[in-house]
This record gives C-alpha cells, sequence and structure tokens, in this order.
C-alpha cells in the first residue's frame, strides 16, 4: 500500500496535537505515549479511531519512527489500542479508565445543568421543539410534485459557483428580495420595498430576529392564547413577561387586549389562520387593531406562515397591508409552501428598524446562504411558483377532504368529537369533549406510529381548552386510512376513561 493510499483511510486522530519537549528529562518515546494515552482517555481519539501509520505518525509529530513505533508498543501492550495486521492500529473500544473518568465527568442532572443560562433552562426538553417524524399526521410537511422537483435541480445546476462565494449583503439577495417584495404585493396586498425585506433561516428565525431588535428583558409581550409554541418560546428565552389573549371564531380577542393594563412591548399574532384554533382574524379587529398599537406605541409581530393555502374563498389582505402607521413587522416563510430543507424566510419590518435589524443579523449569522436564495429567485421570477401553487393546493384540498372524510366515518358515534374544515392551511384542528386528556391521546397515538400534536399545551391561561392538530400536507389514503383508525384507538381509550 502506498503511502497516499494509506493516508485517505487515516482517520481524524491525525490531527490530534502531540507535544514534545526536548529539553524534558523524560525521553521522547515516554512522552508521546503518555500523550496518546492522555487523548485515548479523554475521548479526543474515540473507540475505533485509526491512528496515524508510524511513518506518517512520525512526520506529523517530529519524532523519529523507532519512537512511533516504541510508543505504540507500549500502548498495545497495555490495550489501549489494538493491531489489525494489513489494516492498521485502532483505539481499543475497551479503554482502560475511560469509563471510570466518563462517570466522574457526567454531570448530575444532564437535562437541566444548573450552570446553563436561563434562557436555555426555560426551553430545554420542550416536545414542540424536535422535530416530528414523517409519518401521520405531522404537521407542516411539504410534498412538491417532480415536475416542481424537476424546475428546482434545473435552476440549482446554474449557481453552483456560489458554492465558492464571497461574503454577501446581511439582508439577504437582492434579487429574492425583489421578487418577495413583487408577491407578497399581490399575492397578500403588503406594501414594501426591497430595502425592508430580510431574508431568514425560515420564520423561526424571523421571529428571533425581531425579538431580539424590539424586546428588552422584562418587557411585556402579548400573545394569542392558545399560540404557536415556538413562537411563545422564543419570547419567555429572550426574557419577556408573557400575558395570554383569548381567542374566539374571529380571532384575538383586541377588547381584551386594550383592557390590560400593562404597557405592552408587542403583541405577537396568526390572523390569516390562527395557530393552532384556525380562526381568522375578521377586519373590524385588524382595524381595532392597528388603532390600539398605535395608540400605545406597540409592536405587532404578523406571523403569516401558511397564507399560500387558502381552499374556499379569497383570503383577506395582510395585517400589515392595512397598518397606516408602520406598526406591524411581517414574517413569512417558503418552508410550506416549496421545501423546509432551503430554510428560507423573510421579515419585513418598517424603514426606520431597518439598522438595528440589519446590525442585529450581522451579530447572528452575517448574511444567509446564497445558494437557495437565488434558486427560489429564479424560480419565482420565471413564474413557476404560481403554477406550483395551484397544483399544490389542488393536492392539499384533496387531502383536507378526504382526511375529514375518514375522520368523520370512523367518529360518527362520538358526535362531541368536533373536526373543523380549515378553508386555509395545511392541518385541522380536531375538539376532544370536555375533560379529556389530549397529550395523554397524543401519546397513545405516538407509540402506534401517529403523531398529532395536543392543543392544551399550547394554552398559557390555566382553563384550557382539548383538541389535537392533524397535518394533512403530503398525506396519502392508505397511509391515512391507516393513521385514522389507529387515533381512533387512541381516542376511543381515552373516552372510555370520561
Amino acid at each position: 500500500m502506498t503511502e497516499k493510499t494509506s493516508r485517505r483511510h487515516e482517520d481524524a486522530t491525525h490531527l490530534v496535537d502531540i507535544a514534545i519537549d526536548r529539553d524534558s528529562q523524560a525521553s521522547i518515546g515516554r512522552q508521546l505515549y503518555f500523550a496518546l494515552r492522555t487523548a485515548i482517555v479523554s475521548g479526543r481519539m474515540p473507540a475505533g479511531a485509526r491512528l496515524p501509520s508510524t511513518r506518517a505518525a512520525a512526520r506529523l509529530w517530529g519524532v523519529s519512527r523507532g519512537v512511533v513505533v516504541e510508543a505504540y508498543d507500549t500502548l498495545l501492550s497495555e490495550n489501549y489500542v489494538v493491531g489489525h495486521h494489513g489494516s492498521g492500529t485502532f483505539v481499543s473500544a475497551d479503554v482502560p479508565g475511560r469509563s471510570e473518568r466518563a462517570r466522574r465527568t457526567a454531570p448530575a442532572d444532564s437535562t437541566a445543568p444548573s450552570d446553563i443560562s436561563r434562557a436555555a433552562r426555560s426551553i430545554i426538553g420542550n416536545p414542540s421543539l424536535e422535530p416530528q417524524p414523517q409519518v401521520p399526521f405531522a404537521t407542516g410537511r411539504a410534498e412538491p410534485d417532480d415536475r416542481t422537483r424537476a424546475v428546482l435541480k434545473r435552476i440549482g445546476h446554474r449557481h453552483l459557483e456560489t458554492l465558492h462565494d464571497h461574503y454577501r449583503d446581511p439582508q439577504g439577495e437582492e434579487r429574492l428580495r425583489g421578487e418577495v417584495v413583487r408577491y407578497l404585493a399581490a399575492a397578500r396586498g403588503v406594501r414594501c420595498d426591497p430595502d425592508r425585506v430580510f431574508i431568514t433561516s425560515g420564520s423561526q428565525q424571523a421571529i428571533d430576529l425581531a425579538m431580539r431588535t424590539l424586546i428588552n428583558p422584562g418587557d411585556t409581550v402579548a400573545i394569542e392564547d392558545p399560540s404557536y409554541p415556538p413562537a411563545r418560546l422564543a419570547f419567555t428565552a429572550g426574557g419577556a413577561r408573557l400575558i395570554p389573549i383569548a381567542v374566539d371564531a374571529q380571532g384575538i380577542d383586541v377588547g381584551l387586549l386594550a383592557d390590560r393594563p400593562e404597557n405592552v412591548r408587542a403583541v405577537y399574532v396568526t390572523p390569516s389562520h390562527q395557530y393552532p384554533t384556525g380562526a381568522i382574524l375578521s377586519m373590524a379587529r385588524r382595524l381595532a387593531l392597528v388603532d390600539w398599537a398605535a395608540a400605545r406605541g406597540a409592536w405587532i409581530l404578523e406571523d403569516d406562515y401558511d397564507s399560500e393555502f387558502r381552499y374556499d374563498d379569497r383570503p383577506l389582505a395582510a395585517l400589515q397591508g392595512v397598518d397606516e402607521h408602520d406598526r406591524v413587522i411581517y414574517f413569512g416563510t417558503f418552508s410550506k409552501a416549496l421545501l423546509p430543507g432551503f430554510r428560507l424566510g423573510y421579515l419585513v419590518v418598517p424603514a426606520e428598524l431597518v439598522p438595528a435589524v440589519r446590525a442585529m443579523r450581522v451579530l447572528l449569522d452575517r448574511f444567509p446562504a446564497p445558494f437557495h436564495q437565488l434558486v427560489v429567485a429564479d424560480f419565482l421570477s420565471e413564474g413557476h411558483f404560481s403554477s406550483h401553487l395551484r397544483r399544490l393546493r389542488e393536492a392539499y384540498r384533496g387531502s383536507r377532504d378526504m382526511l375529514v372524510a375518514l375522520l368523520r366515518e370512523q367518529f360518527a358515534d362520538l358526535p362531541e368529537i368536533g373536526i373543523e374544515v380549515p378553508m386555509q392551511g395545511v392541518h385541522l384542528f380536531a375538539r376532544l369533549p370536555p375533560g379529556s386528556d389530549d397529550v395523554a391521546v397524543a401519546q397513545a397515538a405516538r407509540r402506534s406510529g401517529v403523531t398529532v400534536l395536543p392543543v392544551s399545551p399550547m394554552h398559557l391561561a390555566p382553563l384550557a381548552g382539548h383538541g389535537l392538530l392533524l397535518g394533512f400536507s403530503a398525506l396519502h389514503r392508505q397511509d391515512a386510512a391507516l393513521g385514522v383508525r389507529r387515533l381512533a384507538q387512541a381516542v376511543l381509550q381515552e373516552h372510555r376513561r370520561l
């Protein structure tokens, strides 16, 4: 085997720094042995890692090959490494002293160590932050058809050179920002220009960026009750004091918000499709909310997360489009409308906030990666997005109707379980009878391979409603039928308990 070939198969252990003290009374071989033993016990050289060949090690660590052979032989005799004829020398799977060291250094409580920040402690272990398995009825899945995938693949080849590029604009590619402006103006009535748009890593980063720019620890933030858990956790981690505002069939109750005596810094809303209930904020309440924000000097954080999917009538324009006072900060995303893996969202801010948000963006991650931005910019500018959305809407409408029919058939004998048909979005809300434990139902369903989200943990107020969220995007009949039967078993088990 040539030196070039053996180097190709060597592990990252050749990156371990070995310091040799030429003035030490200890022999060089002994120093090398102790250094390698320490690296192995500490885990810097993990079990199964291949050590450099003796010739490569001599060159890397500046010693003679005979010194390396001496050190390796000592490690072999003490079972720190094992030799495989013709393959090399490898760190032993059963290293003396490593398990005891691991026990000494392991934290007493690995789920919530005491030396992490309050922000981290406020969110660690929260199940809403873990990715959902791609099973029925996980929310937020996207399934572009073969035509869309082929177009994206073709466009992607044009922009491979951006993988060897320079630092870019912190707000994102100007071409994509321009296309976002044109799309939002036509589809959502949003009024802005490219200089007020920031491209983000999904809507979650947009929420975090706005929160970091506007909210100080201790500030009061009003939030819909129930509300989107990751947004709520972002505000909590930022040190905000949250006050819940009830949601009814017309969305957030602006009257209750106006009656609050606190100095509310901002309110977070999902007016086009309230998460999780599906309510749509009425026009009267939209205007009242904008007037309230202008009078109080408060900010409205509008999360328009799935407005592309409207099935039965035309949607109301975005709240930002009716705001004459520049108090609305608007979030959107391509994750549900195109691909979650692109991690592309956008943030639209009033002109006065651009310098502050831009500075904060540089501090967080400097600039968004250009490759996906340029692919999506071409996808929009060439007119593919509108036809893609038409096909996707029809597919998701069919999935919605199929799921509603299956649920109503399965729960025909339990009329107290309310199956609400959503006019928008990619999930539906199933209301459970009073006294039901939706968390227990969701856990039982999960054990049978079905994912549903319990709604009660999404409430802040103590009198929480109980229900389940079921995603229907990327849902096929065979999976849906089996999933509904398994879900029914979990619901009936809970129903018998009542």
